[in-house]
């Protein structure tokens, strides 16, 4: 009987997942280096909403990307 998880899979899920997070960390990292000002003080302090906005669309989108990606 075939496992239903087989371990190769799940470490391929994790793996995945680590290096998918990574690099939406990064593109927020270099989002935040493009815009003027400290980006989490502008949307948590001064609740700058057009901010997070563009911000939540650019995660979004890179997720997107980075899924498609992995999924092949």
């Amino acid at each position: 009987m075939e496992q239903v998880f087989a371990l190769k899979y799940v470490v391929a899920a994790v793996v995945y997942s680590g290096v998918g997070i990574m690099i939406l960390l990064l593109s927020m990292v270099i989002f935040d280096k493009m815009t003027p000002g400290d980006l989490w003080k502008d949307i948590v302090q001064e609740k700058n909403l057009p901010l997070a906005v563009a911000l939540g669309s650019m995660m979004l989108a890179v997720g997107n990307i980075i899924a498609s990606a992995i999924h092949g």
